[in-house]
């Protein structure tokens, strides 16, 4: 990416993004920052030029994923991250379903955002695991799917899943750890 890009970066932790705006404007001279989906609606109203926006999933209570299309819909050329800290093979398949060129999880470096922005969408394939995935990480993407199914609301989903609201959040709270997600990728040095 050269330096006369204009980028919006969309994250609710304020310490997270002015690290990383700091980290990507070394590398990139615009860059806005917003905090939630309102100010960030009020950016892209306002930019007469917007190629690329790094944007969170989970905003507090908005979703980065409701930012995709007004985005495109203003700019249409503007490629669109989605960085999230709970990363699932459906939140990224909603992603570019609704029009996302690349999706990253958290935690990712400047170089990291910058290279998944350059990178080829038809190129970009997910290698299957080694081991077949945990129950836990498949109950994990059933959650998601049935979450983005019923556009985030978790009473609903909870409904269509067959189990309480409160359970449903507890068990969001109980995503699977790095470790899992290590077992799953086969490391076969053992």
């Amino acid at each position: 990416m050269t330096d006369n890009l204009h980028l919006l970066l969309v994250e609710d932790d304020e310490l997270l993004a002015e690290q990383t705006a700091r980290a990507l404007g070394r590398r990139v001279a615009n860059i806005d920052v917003a905090h939630d989906a309102s100010s960030a609606l009020t950016h892209i109203n306002s930019l007469s030029q917007l190629d690329a926006a790094i944007l969170d999933q989970n905003l507090g209570q908005d979703n980065g994923l409701d930012l995709i299309a007004p985005i495109r819909e203003r700019f249409p050329r503007c490629k669109v991250l989605l960085l999230t800290g709970y990363g699932s093979i459906a939140a990224a398949v909603a992603a570019t379903h609704r029009g996302a060129h690349n999706y990253l999880t958290k935690p990712a470096s400047a170089t990291d955002i910058l290279d998944a922005l350059q990178a080829d969408p038809a190129s970009l394939g997910t290698a299957l695991p080694e081991t077949p995935p945990s129950l836990q990480r498949l109950e994990w993407e059933h959650i998601q799917r049935t979450l983005d199914a019923h556009d985030g609301n978790i009473s609903r989903a909870a409904d269509a899943l067959g189990i309480h609201r409160r359970t449903l959040q507890r068990r969001l709270k109980k995503r699977p750890s790095a470790s899992e997600y290590q077992r799953e990728r086969g490391s076969t040095s053992d």
